[in-house]
């Protein structure tokens, strides 16, 4: 069983600072690649960030040069680190593997974080 845990969401003001972390576990041979997804209220989830396995990184236009996204493989874990919030960033912001193998069965399949909330407001 994999499962992915997301941490360090919360309310900041705007201009401020957050890093996201989103650790995996369970039976994991690899992990080629991770996104951070958003998604606000009334609106479609949107692709914030991604990270292939040799540590190529892709942004939405929307963070580009604020946020970060980095991959701690020994950890299985990947961070987003946000900065110069503005109240259009708040969401719930989801981790994805989209093509994690795991150990035992060594079969590829898309695993989700439960989404932690971020909240840019004065």
């Amino acid at each position: 069983q994999v499962q992915l845990v997301e941490s360090g969401g919360g309310l900041v003001q705007p201009g401020g600072s957050l890093r996201l972390s989103c650790a995996a576990s369970g039976s994991i041979f690899s992990i080629y690649s991770w996104r951070w997804y958003r998604q606000a209220p009334g609106k479609e989830r949107e692709l914030v960030a991604a990270i292939a396995v040799g540590g190529t990184t892709n942004y939405a236009e929307s963070v580009k040069g604020r946020f970060t996204i980095h991959r701690d493989n020994a950890k299985n874990t990947v961070y987003l680190q946000m900065n110069s919030l503005k109240a259009a960033d708040t969401a719930v912001y989801y981790c994805n593997a989209p093509d994690l193998k795991t150990t035992m069965t060594r079969t590829i399949r898309s695993y989700w974080g439960q989404g932690t909330q971020v909240t840019v407001s004065s």
